[in-house]
This record gives C-alpha cells, sequence and structure tokens, in this order.
C-alpha cells in the first residue's frame, strides 16, 4: 500500500476533465444515485432518484437505477450482484461496450458510483471511471446541465468474470480467525459499536475494524482525500499488512467505496461481501460482536 499516490488514476476523473471531454464519441456517462430510507423497527428501503435526474443532469448521460435495473431481481437481498453475463447483457443494451468508456457519478455520496464501478470491474470491464466531487461538485463549478435524454445505442460487451470481488457469508465467517484476512466494516461508528440496531442484531463482525465510508469523501464536495490521508486511515486499522481485505457494510454499496480507495493505494486481494450485514445480521447462526 502506497501513500505516494494513487495507483489507478484513469479509474478518477475531475469535473475539469469530464467537461472538457463531453463531446467524445466513445464517452458513456451515468448517474446511479439512489435514496436510503432507515425507519425504525422496518427494513432499510431503497427509492431511486430518477425525478432528481431528469430535472437536471450532467449532459449526455443516463441513468442507472442500481435495484431495478443492475441488481439480482431474484435473490432475497437488495442490491445482490447479478449473474456477469446478465448484468453484460443490461449494460450493453444501455450503451456500455468494449470500445468505450464509462463515467459514473453520484449525488450525496460517492459509494453509489463506487458501487456500480466495482461491478464493472468484476466482469471484467476496466475503463470505468468515477466522476470525484460526483454531482456535487459539477453544480458548485457551475457546469453545465441538461434535461436532455440519453442518445446511447446498444453496444457489444464481452466478460471476463472476476469472481474473486465478491463474497458470501461463508468466506466472511472463514475469515474471523485468519491473520491474513483484515475485514473492515464500512458502516458508521455507532453502528460497528452496537449502538445503532439499524440491521436488526446490534454490532459488527466479530474481529472487523471501522472504516466509515462517510468519512471517505468530504461531505460537502464529495471528493476523495488524498492517497496520502486514505492511506493513513488503512495503515491504522492494519489493513496495510493484510494479504487479504475484505469490506462490508448494510448491503455491499458503501464498502465499494472503501474497497475502490484501497485499489487505488495499490492493494490487491479486495473483496466486498456482498448483501453484507442485511443478511449476516438477519442469521442468527452468524456470530456477532459489540463494545
Amino acid at each position: 500500500m502506497t501513500a505516494d499516490s494513487y495507483q489507478h488514476p484513469d479509474a478518477i476523473v475531475t469535473t475539469e476533465w469530464l467537461a472538457d471531454h463531453l463531446d467524445d464519441p466513445g464517452l458513456r456517462i451515468f448517474e446511479c444515485t439512489m435514496k436510503l430510507v432507515y425507519e425504525p423497527g422496518s427494513p432499510v428501503r431503497s427509492i431511486n432518484q430518477r425525478d432528481a435526474f431528469d430535472a437536471g443532469h450532467i449532459p449526455g448521460a443516463g441513468y442507472f437505477d442500481l435495484q431495478a435495473d443492475l441488481s439480482d431481481n431474484e435473490s432475497s437481498f437488495r442490491f445482490t450482484m447479478p449473474p456477469p453475463a446478465a448484468l453484460a447483457t443490461i449494460l450493453a443494451g444501455r450503451g456500455v461496450g468494449d470500445g468505450t468508456r464509462v463515467v459514473l457519478y453520484s449525488r450525496d455520496s460517492l459509494q453509489w458510483s463506487t458501487r456500480v464501478w466495482w461491478m464493472l470491474r468484476a466482469i471484467g470491464f476496466d475503463n470505468a471511471a468515477v466522476l470525484d466531487g460526483g454531482w456535487s461538485t459539477w453544480i458548485a463549478e457551475g457546469r453545465p446541465i441538461s434535461t436532455e435524454g440519453c442518445a446511447y445505442g446498444p453496444e457489444t460487451l464481452n466478460v471476463k468474470p472476476r469472481p474473486a470481488l465478491f463474497v458470501g457469508p461463508d468466506a466472511v465467517q472463514a475469515a474471523i480467525n485468519d491473520t491474513a484476512v483484515c475485514t473492515i466494516n464500512a458502516l458508521t461508528p455507532d453502528i460497528h459499536s452496537g449502538e445503532n440496531l439499524r440491521y436488526g442484531r446490534a454490532g459488527r463482525i466479530p474481529g472487523s475494524v471501522n472504516i466509515s465510508a462517510a468519512e471517505m469523501q468530504d461531505p460537502e464536495t464529495l471528493k476523495i482525500p488524498t492517497a496520502e490521508d486514505s492511506a493513513g486511515r488503512f495503515i491504522a486499522v492494519g489493513a496495510d499488512s493484510a494479504a487479504r481485505i475484505i469490506v462490508y457494510c448494510g448491503g455491499g454499496i458503501a464498502a465499494s467505496l472503501d474497497a475502490f480507495l484501497l485499489h487505488q493505494l495499490g492493494h490487491e486481494d479486495i473483496a466486498i461481501y456482498d448483501n453484507s450485514m442485511t443478511e449476516w445480521a438477519n442469521d442468527p447462526a452468524r456470530p456477532m460482536e459489540t463494545d
């Protein structure tokens, strides 16, 4: 893990870069924003933000409803990664092809765009980037917006799956006593400690450490920390010495921001626990730990 610079700069684009390349014929821009609604005693709900997108978005962009468009709707969980071939078919129909360049952005939190970025990488598509600062910085800088529909035509997208980028509960449980694995909880500290009962049972996966995704982006500009700052936070919890890192959260969304930054810092063996605490905390056979 290096603190000098991010190792994959092509996967992060600035608003300046995007504004200069809006007319590139091979560019595909997608907004990925969703909203999570937490109500005491009820499961977490997700609501797409298509109305906000329709009211104004980055020119040329299309919209991904992560739950309806890009998740396995046969799963009992909200945002489960679909089979690679099925995901590729959906993406190709929306204009993502082998020769295209994809830029992903979101509002309120970068975690929605990093989730889709991680999914693209999981099917072997490596020409995607996250817009640093997302919609917040784009608007703050007075850049153009549009209400026009997306005009991307269908493409051909081949898959080269990387199945190790997502894991299930058995792999997570096996890692609990494995000193070569660092398991990171990307949820907020109050959930990690057990104070907040958002997912039913209090606490965290035993032995996991806490790097809240909410703290890995500026709350106003949505820009990511410097490489030095990011590395320092992961080093502080021992992630730098781990051979493998598993990141989890509520449903595999916030975890993707931590995973994205770890990848940028040069860590090569990172997995997201898909379904995360939505699955784990609701299975009484799985152990929990609190402060």
